[in-house]
């Protein structure tokens, strides 16, 4: 869901200004350690990928950078072992 943004200032064209302020990215909750992401953990990895298997975007899941990395990792070597779909 894309944030929302302060749309109240605009110049005569209707034009955003340059000011524009989006409304800060809610801290995602980390509830798991680094360990606990491991392919082996299936689980945890279902939490973040769809129906259809595919592994939900840094946007939706709100991980940092390097876990995200992790994550996606961990998720394709649980796949390679036929643990998720």
């Amino acid at each position: 869901m894309p944030r929302k943004t302060n749309t109240d200032k605009s110049d005569k064209h209707g034009r955003r200004n340059s000011t524009e302020r989006r409304t800060p990215r809610p801290k995602p909750k980390i509830d798991f350690t680094v360990d606990a992401l491991d392919f082996k953990n299936t689980n945890l990895l279902r939490q973040f990928v769809t129906d259809q298997g595919r592994i939900l975007p840094r946007k939706y899941t709100g991980l940092p950078a390097h876990y995200q990395r992790r994550l996606s990792r961990a998720i394709k070597r649980a796949r390679q072992m036929l643990l998720v779909k």
